[in-house]
């Protein structure tokens, strides 16, 4: 699939400057596709990550008609035996980072993951959706640095004295779950453009 892509535009399905700006910067220049954000209004899906973004990624393409991208994002708590996970927005948006770390108030347990799937169609109903994986750990700890992004405050990866939102960009997107999707969905673009032109 991703060889038929090649040379096209796939719509990167978000209303998220910030997170069109992240995924940019992660992939860089070396992408055999041009990404154009469009926010879609896509039903709110429930069941397991994989499912949700298959479903997200099956219901964009239809939506638009030809090849899309779609992220999602979990943040597990390990004590709350993996959620918020794919809730994660709602619980932000009513309890903001500060409520997230509450959460975990009565829990010795403070760890967690961050998990992205980027789901990739061809936008051909016929053909299956491509899931692409990353997974940081690292802990909930008291929000620390700029709150523009989400629960970046909230989230200090393991190895680091530095929530996301402390970190400098560059070594965030080297590191983070997103970083670590979009280098598996580079990898297979770059192997299947190489393919589609030899």
């Amino acid at each position: 699939m991703a060889a038929s892509l090649a040379g096209k535009k796939i719509v990167f399905v978000t209303g998220n400057a910030k997170k069109l700006e992240e995924v940019i910067q992660i992939l860089g220049d070396k992408f055999p596709c041009t990404l154009v954000a469009q926010k879609i209004d896509l039903p709110e899906y429930q069941g397991e990550p994989d499912e949700i973004s298959i479903q997200k990624c099956q219901e964009a393409a239809r939506q638009v008609q030809g090849p899309v991208l779609v992220e999602d994002t979990c943040l597990c708590f390990n004590a709350l035996g993996g959620l918020p996970g794919p809730y994660i927005k709602w619980f932000l948006e009513k309890l903001k980072p500060e409520g997230l770390h509450q959460l975990l108030a009565g829990f010795e347990d403070k760890s967690a993951y961050a998990l992205c799937t980027f789901a990739l169609s061809s936008g051909d109903p016929s053909q299956p959706v491509l899931l692409f994986k990353g997974q940081t750990s690292g802990q909930i700890v008291v929000p620390r640095g700029c709150r523009d992004f989400g629960w970046d405050p909230c989230f200090q990866p393991d190895g680091y004295e530095q929530t996301y939102a402390e970190m400098p960009k560059t070594e965030k997107n080297a590191i983070s779950h997103r970083f670590r999707a979009l280098h598996k969905l580079q990898d297979l673009a770059a192997v299947m453009y190489t393919i589609s032109v030899s």
